[in-house]
C-alpha cells in the first residue's frame, strides 16, 4: 500500500493557510470586527469559556463593538476578560451591555501588528514545508518498497513542490494584504 497521498497533503496545506487566515483576521486594524473578540476567554462557572459562548457580540458601528452579555452575573468576568486580552480595549459597562470603542491605531502599534502578521505567516509556512517534507519521505518509502520506480517518484516530487510553492504564494499574498490593510497603504 502506497504511503504517498496528494489528497492529504492538499488538505493539510490548506488548512495551514485557513489557520493563517483565521489568526489575521483576529489582528486588529482600526475597523471594529465581531473576530476581533474571538481569542477573549472568560472564566466563569468555574471554566475557561469564549466569549461568544456566553454574550452576543456586534458592530453596530464601524468604530465600536458591542458584548450583549445573556447573565448579569458574567458582565465584571467579561469585561475583567477583555480588558486583560491585550487587545488595547476598555470596554464601558453599560448594564448587560459592554461598549468597547475601537482607539485609533498609533504607527507604533501599526508597525508591531504587521509584524505579528509577518510572524503568522512564517508559522504557516512552516507547517506547509513540514507537509511537503512529509510528502517528500513517503515518496522515498514507496520507492524503497518498489511501489513507484524512480522516475515516478521524480515527477510526483515536482508535482508536490508546485502545491507548496502555490500554497507558500497563497500566504505570502494574505499576509502582504492584511500588512497593507494594518499599515493603512
Amino acid at each position: 500500500m502506497p504511503q504517498f497521498n496528494k489528497a492529504d497533503l492538499e488538505r493539510r496545506m490548506s488548512g495551514a493557510v485557513d489557520a493563517l487566515k483565521h489568526d489575521l483576521q483576529g489582528l486588529r486594524t482600526g475597523r471594529a470586527s465581531v473576530t476581533l473578540l474571538d481569542p477573549v476567554n472568560v472564566e466563569v462557572y468555574g471554566a475557561q469559556m469564549p466569549l461568544n459562548q456566553l454574550a452576543t457580540v456586534s458592530v453596530p458601528e464601524p468604530r465600536l463593538i458591542s458584548v450583549q452579555v445573556w447573565d448579569r452575573s458574567n458582565v465584571g468576568p467579561a469585561d475583567k476578560a477583555i480588558r486583560a486580552a491585550g487587545l488595547g480595549l476598555n470596554p464601558i459597562v453599560d448594564g448587560q451591555t459592554l461598549r468597547l470603542p475601537i482607539p485609533d491605531l498609533t504607527q507604533e502599534r501599526r508597525k508591531e501588528l504587521a509584524k505579528l502578521a509577518s510572524t503568522y505567516a512564517e508559522k504557516a509556512r512552516v507547517a506547509v514545508r513540514n507537509v511537503r517534507r512529509d510528502g517528500m519521505d513517503a515518496l522515498k518509502a514507496d520507492e524503497k518498497k518498489g511501489e513507484i520506480g524512480e522516475d515516478e517518484r521524480k515527477r510526483r516530487e515536482a508535482d508536490v513542490q508546485k502545491l507548496t510553492d502555490g500554497t507558500i504564494a497563497d500566504i505570502d499574498k494574505a499576509a502582504s494584504a492584511k500588512e497593507k490593510e494594518i499599515l493603512g497603504q
